[in-house]
Formats: C-alpha cells, sequence, structure tokens
C-alpha cells in the first residue's frame, strides 16, 4: 500500500487512529519511535516552537520545509494542520495541498473558521463550495491527500453547537471530505449523536473531560487527536528545568 492508503486504512479500524501531533523533526522521530501509526503537525504547536501566533501567522514556507523535513525522517505517514489553507481561493488553497503533497504529506486539516480579530465560523455555503472546487481539483491532478475537515462549533463555545456541527457535517460529508474533525467535543452523548450522523470517520481531540480511549471506541471515534498538549506539557518541563538551574546554581537537575 502507498503511504496515503495507509493513512487512509488506519481511520477503518474499531480501534481509533491515535494521531502523534508534533512540532519538528526531533518529536516526530520521538513519536515514531514509541509507536505511533501516524503523526500530525500541530499549527499551534509549530507556530509556537517557531515564534509565531496560532492562525497562519507562521509562513506557509516555513511549514511546508518543516513537512518536508519530517517526511524525509520518519516511516509512517505524515498529516499537516493547514489551518484555513493559506489562502482564501481554490487555487489557492490547492497549490498549497499540492505543494505539501509533493513533498510526502499525506492528510491535511482544514477548518471552517478563520483568525481575525476574533475566530469565527466562516458561512457554510462559502466553505462548502470551497471544499468542493479544493477536493474536485485535487481529484483531476489525481493527487491523493486524506481531507479531514474541521468544523469548530465546539471550538467555539457555539450555544447550539450541536446542531451546527451535525448541519455543517452533513453538508462536508457530500463536498469530498475524508474525515470530519470536531475539537472541543468532550461529552459522550455529543460524541455519539455526531458520530451517528456521518457515514466519515471522526476526529476528536484531548481536552480535560475527554472521555478515554476505551469509551471513545465504544462511541464510535476514528481519530483521536492530542493537539498541542504534549508540546505544552515538554515546553512546561523545559521551563522548569530552566529555572531550576538558575536556582541550583550547577546542572544536576540536567544531569540526572
Amino acid at each position: 500500500m502507498t503511504s496515503f492508503e495507509t493513512f487512509a486504512s488506519l481511520h477503518q479500524n474499531s480501534k481509533p487512529l491515535l494521531l502523534g501531533n508534533i512540532w519538528d523533526a526531533n518529536s516526530a522521530r520521538l513519536l515514531e519511535a514509541a509507536g505511533y501509526k501516524a503523526i500530525g503537525v500541530s499549527s499551534q504547536a509549530t507556530a509556537a516552537s517557531f515564534g509565531y501566533e496560532d492562525g497562519e501567522d507562521m509562513p506557509f514556507e516555513l511549514l511546508l520545509q518543516l513537512a518536508k523535513r519530517v517526511a524525509e525522517v520518519v516511516h509512517i505517514p505524515l498529516t499537516v494542520d493547514l489551518e484555513g489553507g493559506y489562502s482564501r481561493t481554490v487555487a489557492g488553497i490547492t497549490e498549497n495541498i499540492k505543494k505539501l503533497h509533493d513533498v510526502g504529506v499525506v492528510g491535511v486539516n482544514l477548518e471552517d473558521s478563520l483568525v481575525g480579530a476574533t475566530r469565527q465560523l466562516q458561512a457554510l455555503d462559502n466553505f462548502q463550495q470551497l471544499l468542493l472546487g479544493v477536493a474536485e481539483n485535487l481529484r483531476r491532478s489525481n493527487v491523493q491527500v486524506f481531507l479531514n475537515i474541521r468544523t469548530d462549533g465546539f471550538l467555539l463555545g457555539l450555544p447550539a453547537a450541536l446542531a451546527e456541527a451535525v448541519n455543517r457535517i452533513n453538508a462536508y460529508e457530500h463536498s469530498g471530505a475524508d474525515g470530519i474533525f470536531v475539537p472541543g467535543i468532550t461529552q459522550a452523548d455529543d460524541i455519539a449523536h455526531v458520530v451517528q450522523a456521518t457515514q466519515l470517520p471522526v476526529n476528536v481531540m484531548c481536552l480535560p473531560g475527554l472521555p478515554d480511549f476505551a469509551e471513545l471506541m465504544a462511541l464510535g471515534v476514528k481519530r483521536i487527536s492530542m493537539g498541542p498538549f504534549l508540546f505544552g506539557q515538554v515546553s512546561g518541563y523545559v521551563s522548569q528545568l530552566a529555572q531550576q538551574v538558575i536556582a541550583d546554581q550547577h546542572f544536576a537537575v540536567i544531569l540526572a
């Protein structure tokens, strides 16, 4: 099987795909060595690691260089969080996905919200037409990339988040999506409702209150992401060690 076929098949098992979210080549190597079957570039973690804010603040060319290097040093499928696509046109988003595909990426996340002064959902009709165009362009070019489409009603805390998510999922399922990503959803009843609303594999993300992996499997979830939280723990630990060196006035804490 190709790497794309392997990645797609990992979304069809009874046991959910646990996606290891990375921010550089070293974290990619570590997660591959730990036994992860696929990895994904976390936009928030990667932006922070380069000193940028999340929300397409980091230049696309830097993201492309990172993806290229990661694909060179690991042997498991790599997907990339492309946020809003780093463009607002079908042609621009398609071109960015093709560039990622050409360096070894087999999947992307595209989200239906955009970051401006605040993060807001795009109009459903506009985003659906964008997705239709991107999916069709990729198909015509014979570019196989797993389109994991993120809907952000729960992430934004909308009062009718479940109804909004189901409405958008139904639209995206018929517009070229290969998977559905619902970050922010944590309640078992809501997760079950979303899973039952689509034939596509559903992806959830690490957050306080998220059920454990066994319960998520029972609910029918097919992919679980860790988002930026591993990066946050690593960064916090580095900060603690750095402070401890100053406090101790020796290096014992980092030589242990």
